[in-house]
């Protein structure tokens, strides 16, 4: 009998609730954001894992915009963070101040305590206010005055970044990048694409007003929570889970990268696998499961070695060869 990894998981009616939900969610989220539908999969991805997601593009391809709309479809509490080169640690995580009434330091909470946070133009705040999410992001508590506090349940951090490349950035460190469970690529949208968003603005579409678009709320903390444990009774065969190892194994032996793939990466992976499975109405991962979430998963925990970057070798094709090095289980 082949082992597997499938821990118990909720009911099957709860878990049918959960999904309709969830596909509610993009619906709703189509309302308003034209043609990013890759991303859209990204964030529930990101949602159903307990995880966090990067979102990188060229400004003006609706990456605040996908976020602001997907926070209007949940029932939870959201807040935004606009990072600038002078936004301090503190101001996200809180601070102890000064209770005029008591005459003693009390805690005031910063906008990290809430269920989603988006993170906007987070390569624009150096990396010492970056790194204040990382305790957050990875053990779901703030630490403060020898005190250590809880964020509120479900938590994700909804980051966008313009390019590195772009003036006035700073890139974010490899630690901060591991804690982000996926990473997504907005592109400029093909012409048709952009038709439909011009056609939408012609006939009186405001960015700014989401609720407008009729936008309305459908899945609570209750419904995301329950999608969660669903998603850790997805079963992953061991050859499934054979083949996550094998290609984390594949991209440090690559020439090309100075950084392959850690145990992080790795664990990381089969979560989204089990994730896009459950999103696909399945109670087990395959290896295309796998594949679909590879390069949103793992792009970003790579390094290319300097000699690589020279010759122009790009992460994404360092990791296509991974891939295609690995032989796929039947």
């Amino acid at each position: 009998m082949t082992s597997s990894f499938s821990p118990d998981g909720p009911g099957v009616a709860g878990a049918a609730d959960a999904r309709a939900r969830l596909d509610q969610v993009r619906a709703e989220v189509a309302k308003v954001v034209v043609g990013q539908d890759a991303a859209v999969s990204g964030l529930l991805v990101a949602l159903l894992c307990g995880g966090h997601v990067l979102m990188e593009g060229v400004p003006g391809v609706a990456k605040t915009l996908l976020v602001r709309t997907l926070a209007a479809t949940l029932d939870v509490d959201t807040r935004r963070v606009q990072f600038t080169p002078d936004l301090m640690p503190g101001d996200i995580t809180g601070s102890m101040v000064v209770d005029s009434h008591a005459g003693e330091l009390t805690f005031r909470e910063g906008p990290i305590f809430t269920n989603l946070l988006l993170a906007d133009e987070i390569n624009r705040t150096p990396p010492k206010t970056q790194s204040a999410l990382l305790e957050a992001m990875e053990e779901g508590q703030v630490s403060a005055d020898g005190v250590t506090r809880p964020v509120p349940q479900p938590f994700l951090v909804a980051a966008t970044q313009n390019p590195v490349e772009y003036e006035g950035t700073y890139p974010l460190p490899e630690a901060q990048l591991d804690r982000f469970l996926v990473k997504i690529v907005l592109d400029i949208p093909g012409r048709d694409v952009e038709l439909e968003i011009l056609r939408r603005h012609a006939a009186g579409f405001e960015p700014r007003d989401v609720a407008a678009a009729g936008v309305r709320p459908v899945a609570s903390a209750a419904d995301l929570l329950a999608a969660q444990q669903a998603v850790r009774g997805v079963e992953v065969s061991a050859e499934v889970a054979g083949y996550i190892v094998d290609i984390a194994r594949a991209t440090r032996q690559s020439p090309s990268l100075s950084l392959g793939v850690s145990p992080r990466g790795a664990t990381a992976l089969l979560r989204t696998a089990r994730a896009w499975a459950w999103l696909n109405n399945r109670d087990f991962a395959t290896p295309d499961d796998v594949k679909a979430l590879a390069h949103a998963t793992l792009a970003h925990r790579l390094a290319l070695r300097p000699e690589a970057e020279l010759e122009g070798v790009q992460v994404a094709g360092v990791l296509d060869s991974a891939l295609a090095s690995v032989p796929v289980p039947r």
